[in-house]
């Protein structure tokens, strides 16, 4: 643990002026970013009595090795400079706003040429437009089942979309009039996408012009004596107007804003947003997070608004189309919140400036919409009181079991980064080997590393653990070996891939397997990496050169959490061997076959689709494909043809 003053900037250093700052562990990683209006004041307030931190905010201090700024000439470049290096640097001491995966949206895949109406739970994609979150995924559904009568878009996925396109006949969908069916060619790709621009501005509350629209079209059709077009327009009505009463109208003045509300303690912050619309609540998002205060002097609620806002708008600015602003913009007209902050008007300036109009940052006192607040705090309260109830003890349960495996193991300190090496193959084919990182007892799936074994591949688990070893601890020592700042990169300012060295090396094995680990790493002069292996039959911890493994009580939550970092190991490695394989096989019919390059190869299967249907292909078929001249194409069916007759010999053989 850092003693803070080691580091504290000399008086009179620090400029009185806004900027941005940023603080680093002695390795150099970016662990901590903030900004200020005088950076004088922001930065003597760390340098305080330890005592008196919060308790995220003294954790953080202790584990910095140095802090620099950035001056700025107004609060919101600084605003701006703040978001840019959070999103750039990632800070693990940096409050994150991302979506709960747990809400499900329905997504449209505007990028694509038939844009897909589907489902779906996630990070969000650029380009890709969300509509949500909904409670649950049977409401999506439910919603999408009445809007595919009047919106007749794409909701299969890529590969059923390409099969029914090469047989050439429909899905269900598209016989019961719930699909266009572009994947047979009932309509044009500018035809599709009209449906799907539709859908979408229906979702966004463009409601009124449809409904007008779909009126006069009924009308006109019962005059024209079309009573069967007029019965279905009739019914695409209905089914309209069902859709709207599932969004109920919450503010009847037509109002576009988001409310946002928070329920916090000490440590954490639950925070909820509601979605308003054409008066409408289209969706809501909510989180939990940890908070780090350093809004010293500030009433928390303001410190966590103005965190939330430059972060969330930003990051959905970001995901959205570059030629999206006014009604279709994620920023609204009006944000409400329980609190401003103090760079309210800097704010609203960013946020005009996102969605390129003004943008109204307000606190409400009356009426409607302080009445949706209070609504929105009574559910971000009982959010919170949820999430206390389901992850009590989480954090006390990740800091005692690196105090466990501390004492247990015997280490200096305890394993706040924990590696994990695991080898995966089948009988010596394909051999893989997966590398899992585990900082503060959560997994950091960023740094997740995957190896093909290269020279201990005919060896076995302990020689092909070896050259994992070898492979990464050789990259680290390349990328920290010049200075003590070596492993960031110079361009992007971010840790490069293997910068910073484990606490702990795991290995799924027993005694010699740890032997090897330890060995290549006293050969390298490495000495401050614990390790050790975990036998997945008895769960024994084995040390290196230790005759006897060291047993863990079964209860024990320093076990558990090397159980959980060998299991996510084994689950990744498995995954990578599973895709090498699969490769391998896919391609290896073809192999062999003059003229057939790896990118020829590649062109086939794409243009078929897969083995069996490239098979059944004639060479006039083949032929088609662009880069296979009509020779090659020869020589692949003859050759393909020859491996079936084989295999159908072969079979004959066995039945016999």
């Amino acid at each position: 643990m850092a003693d803070p003053s080691t580091y504290r900037p000399s008086p009179g250093t620090i400029p009185d002026a806004p900027g941005v700052y940023k603080f680093r562990e002695p390795g150099g990683r970016v662990i901590y970013v903030g900004k200020a209006k005088s950076l004088r004041s922001r930065l003597n307030s760390y340098f305080a009595d330890v005592a008196v931190l919060h308790p995220r905010t003294r954790q953080m201090v202790t584990t910095a090795g140095s802090v620099e700024w950035t001056v700025v000439a107004t609060e919101v470049e600084a605003l701006q400079l703040e978001y840019n290096w959070i999103k750039e640097f990632d800070p693990r001491f940096n409050v994150r706003y991302r979506d709960d995966k747990s809400y499900p949206v329905l997504a449209v895949t505007l990028p694509d040429e038939y844009p897909r109406l589907h489902v779906y739970r996630g990070p969000r994609r650029k380009g890709v437009r969300y509509f949500g979150p909904y409670a649950h995924a049977w409401a999506i559904r439910e919603t999408l089942d009445l809007l595919l009568r009047v919106f007749p878009a794409r909701t299969c996925s890529s590969g059923v979309f390409k099969r029914h396109g090469q047989i050439g006949r429909p899905c269900l969908l598209g016989y019961i009039g719930k699909c266009s069916a572009p994947c047979v060619g009932r309509v044009s790709a500018d035809e599709h996408r009209d449906i799907v621009e539709d859908f979408c501005d229906f979702l966004a509350g463009k409601t009124d012009h449809m409904m007008k629209r779909l009126e006069k079209e009924m009308i006109a059709a019962s005059a024209d004596l079309e009573f069967e077009r007029a019965a279905r327009l009739r019914d695409d009505l209905a089914a309209l107007r069902r859709a709207m009463e599932k969004q109920a109208v919450v503010l009847g003045d037509g109002t576009d804003a988001d409310v946002v509300a928070f329920a916090h303690d000490e440590l954490e912050a639950s925070v909820q947003v509601f979605h308003v619309r054409g008066g409408r609540v289209r969706g809501q998002r909510g989180w939990v997070i940890e908070k780090i205060s350093d809004k010293i002097g500030q009433d928390d609620t303001a410190g966590l608004v103005d965190q939330f806002l430059i972060q969330f708008y930003g990051d959905q600015a970001e995901l959205a189309d570059d030629k999206t602003s006014g009604d279709d913009s994620p920023v609204p007209r009006e944000v409400l919140v329980p609190a401003l902050p103090d760079d309210a008007d800097a704010m609203a300036d960013l946020l005009s400036e996102l969605r390129g109009s003004r943008v109204a940052l307000r606190v409400p006192q009356r009426g409607d919409k302080r009445a949706l607040m209070e609504t929105l705090e009574r559910n971000a309260k009982e959010a919170f009181q949820l999430h206390k109830l389901r992850r009590a003890g989480d954090l006390t349960a990740r800091s005692a079991a690196l105090q466990e495996l501390q004492d247990a193991l015997g280490l200096d300190t305890a394993p706040l980064r924990i590696e994990c090496i695991d080898i995966s193959h089948i009988q010596g084919s394909d051999v893989v080997a997966s590398l899992v990182v585990f900082e503060d007892g959560l997994a950091r799936k960023s740094e997740y590393r995957r190896f093909a074994i290269k020279e201990a591949a005919t060896e076995g688990d302990v020689a092909s653990i070896a050259e994992v070893v070898r492979r990464r601890f050789h990259r680290y020592l390349q990328e920290t070996r010049e200075e003590p700042r070596a492993g960031i990169d110079p361009e992007t300012g971010r840790p490069r891939k293997f910068a910073y060295p484990p606490n702990l090396l795991v290995v799924d094995g027993a005694g010699p397997q740890a032997n090897a680990a330890a060995d290549v790493l006293a050969e390298m002069g490495i000495q401050d990496v614990a390790v050790i292996g975990l036998a997945k039959r008895l769960e024994e911890v084995w040390l290196p050169a230790d005759p006897e493994p060291t047993i863990l009580s079964r209860t024990s939550e320093g076990l558990y959490l090397l159980q959980r970092v060998r299991d996510e190991a084994h689950r990744f490695a498995i995954a990578y061997h599973r895709q090498k394989r699969s490769k391998r096989m896919t391609t290896s019919a073809l192999d062999g076959i003059p003229g057939l390059g790896q990118s020829r190869k590649a062109a086939l299967l794409k243009h078929f689709g897969s083995l069996k249907r490239l098979r059944q292909a004639t060479v006039d078929d083949i032929s088609g494909v662009p880069g296979i001249g009509a020779h090659t194409a020869a020589l692949v069916h003859s050759a393909l043809a020859a491996q079936t007759d084989n295999a159908t010999g072969d079979s004959h053989d066995r039945g016999a």
